[in-house]
């Protein structure tokens, strides 16, 4: 059986698939989604609003930002989480990288005995501003996933337990309690 070298690329692509998919799990149900919505406010300042939709309770989140305005150097200087679905997490962390213009969001629920957790759902978990450094126009701002050091991935930890009664067991393997959502940038028209 002979295959032409156009036919061998195709197959290797449908072959290559499933694995790009399986790159997002989700024990627990739907894929959750992470988005960031970027918009202009001025010719030197843009924003970027973090959306999360979660089929599942939630206890933790790492969002690692890369942002990119062509050959204008930027800084994201600014996060906002109030209002946010998180604002009642115990810990909300922005950390901004200008030299490899990375911003990096982390958020855990609870760091007491108290549980907290960020219960299913749609909507803004922070509103992110970024700024030009030497004053020039930001033409167009563009946002994507990546790893910011010194491991920190897009992933999300759902909560030990996902029920209201007591008889639930409890999901002590982090490996099962890891999820990688979606990621999708808006931009605007």
């Amino acid at each position: 059986m002979t295959f032409t070298i156009k036919a061998i690329g195709a197959i290797a692509l449908l072959l290559m698939i499933p694995a790009a998919v399986s790159a997002q799990q989700d024990a627990f149900g739907a894929i959750d989604t992470v988005w960031a919505e970027v918009a202009k406010v001025d010719n030197h300042n843009w924003s970027v609003n973090v959306l999360y939709f979660n089929d599942e309770a939630v206890v933790g989140l790492s969002i690692p930002l890369k942002l990119s305005a062509g050959l204008n150097r930027i800084v994201a200087d600014s996060c906002i989480y109030k209002g946010g679905r998180v604002e009642h997490f115990n810990f909300r962390a922005f950390r901004a990288d200008t030299a490899v213009q990375c911003a990096t969001l982390g958020m855990i629920a609870s760091l007491g005995a108290k549980t907290k957790t960020l219960l299913p759902g749609k909507g803004r978990l922070a509103t992110i501003y970024v700024s030009s450094i030497e004053d020039k126009p930001i033409e167009k701002l563009t946002v994507d996933t990546t790893t910011t050091h010194p491991h920190n991935a897009l992933e999300v930890i759902a909560d030990s337990v996902q029920a209201d009664s007591s008889d639930t067991a409890k999901i002590t393997d982090m490996t099962k309690r890891t999820i990688i959502p979606v990621f999708i940038a808006v931009y605007p028209e």
